[in-house]
């Protein structure tokens, strides 16, 4: 398990981790104090990735297109 934050992660960060996180907990070689502590991170990690993808989703619908379908610009999007 990394150190770092799950708050300062980048999805690509979290998405590695949470992978990791996952197979041990699939392997059941872990002991149950120490899976505990496993699936709490792996809840973090879940809700960080699903966090990030909704931003990326927002952002990407931001986008504006003309009427031939290409991008013209972006439009605000509240909370960003």
């Amino acid at each position: 398990m990394s150190d770092t934050p799950v708050d300062k992660m980048s999805f690509e960060q979290a998405m590695k981790e949470l992978e990791a996180v996952v197979g041990q907990l699939e392997r059941g070689d872990v002991a149950l104090d120490a899976s505990i502590t496993l699936y709490e991170r792996g809840a973090a990690l879940k809700k960080r990735c699903e966090e990030e993808l909704n931003r990326a989703a927002e952002k990407v619908a931001a986008i504006t297109l003309n009427g031939d379908g290409a991008p013209t610009g972006t439009k605000p999007v509240e909370g960003l």
